[in-house]
C-alpha cells in the first residue's frame, strides 16, 4: 500500500516537473521567437492604452501596415506602433519624427496648444498637414499650457454596428472627416475651424450633421 502511495506521489512530483520545464521553455521560446516580451499602460493625457514594448521583436507586422520610407529605411505602421525590419523579424521602435501617415492610430488623445490640435497615442505626437494631406509625426509640443479635452461639440459617438475593425474604423473617420470638411469649409484639426469666428457656430453645426450623415451611411451608430 505505501508502495502505491510513493508512486503515486513521485508520479504526480514528475509531472509537475514536467509541467514547470514545459512552461519555462514555452515561456523563453515567446521571449525570443513569439512577439513582444511585454506591455506597458500609456497613461499620459488620460490616453490609457496597452502597447508592446520598444525593443522587442514579432515575427510579422500585425493588420493591414502603412509602409513608410525613410532615409533609406523602411518603416511599418500599425495600430499606433511602429516597426523596423531586422533580419527575419520586426522590432518595435519609437517613432520616426517627420514622417507622414495617412490615419491616425485607432486610438488617440487629442491634446490642444494655443487652439492648435495634436493627436496622441504610444509617446508619439501627430500634427496635421494640408500640404501633404497627412498626419506628420512630430516632437512633444513645448507649450505647457495643454488642454486634453478637445471642444465638447466636437465630439462624436461611434458604434460600429457591422462589426468594423480597428482599423477600418480609423479608415472611415478619417475619411467623413474629409468629406465633410470638403462640403462645410470647417476643420476641425484648425483653430477656429478654419473658418471667420462669425462663423463657427453655423460651420461646425453643418460639420457635425455631414460627419453624421457620412458615417451612418457606412453602417456606424453615431451619438
Amino acid at each position: 500500500m505505501k508502495r502505491r502511495i510513493y508512486a503515486a506521489g513521485g508520479a504526480a512530483i514528475a509531472a509537475l516537473a514536467l509541467a514547470v520545464a514545459v512552461t519555462t521553455v514555452q515561456a523563453d521560446e515567446h521571449g525570443r521567437h513569439g512577439g513582444p516580451r511585454a506591455e506597458r499602460l500609456d497613461a499620459r493625457h488620460g490616453h490609457n492604452h496597452y502597447y508592446p514594448d520598444r525593443g522587442g521583436f514579432v515575427h510579422g507586422v500585425p493588420g493591414r501596415p502603412v509602409i513608410v520610407e525613410r532615409g533609406g529605411g523602411r518603416y511599418f505602421y500599425s495600430g499606433g506602433v511602429w516597426y523596423a525590419p531586422r533580419g527575419p523579424s520586426f522590432l518595435i521602435v519609437a517613432a520616426p519624427v517627420g514622417v507622414f501617415v495617412p490615419v491616425l492610430p485607432p486610438f488617440y488623445s487629442t491634446v490642444w496648444v494655443g487652439g492648435f490640435p495634436y493627436y496622441y497615442a504610444n509617446d508619439t505626437y501627430y500634427a496635421w498637414r494640408d500640404a501633404e494631406n497627412g498626419y506628420e509625426v512630430v516632437d512633444p509640443p513645448a507649450d505647457p499650457s495643454v488642454s486634453t479635452q478637445a471642444p465638447p461639440s466636437d465630439e462624436l459617438f461611434i458604434y460600429p454596428q457591422r462589426g468594423q475593425s480597428a482599423d477600418s474604423q480609423a479608415s472611415d473617420k478619417y475619411e467623413c472627416h474629409r468629406w465633410a470638411s470638403s462640403q462645410t469649409g470647417f476643420d476641425p484639426t484648425q483653430s477656429g475651424g478654419g473658418v471667420p469666428p462669425e462663423q463657427i457656430q453655423q460651420k461646425r453645426g453643418e460639420y457635425q450633421r455631414a460627419m453624421r450623415a457620412c458615417l451612418e451611411g457606412r453602417g456606424y451608430s453615431v451619438r
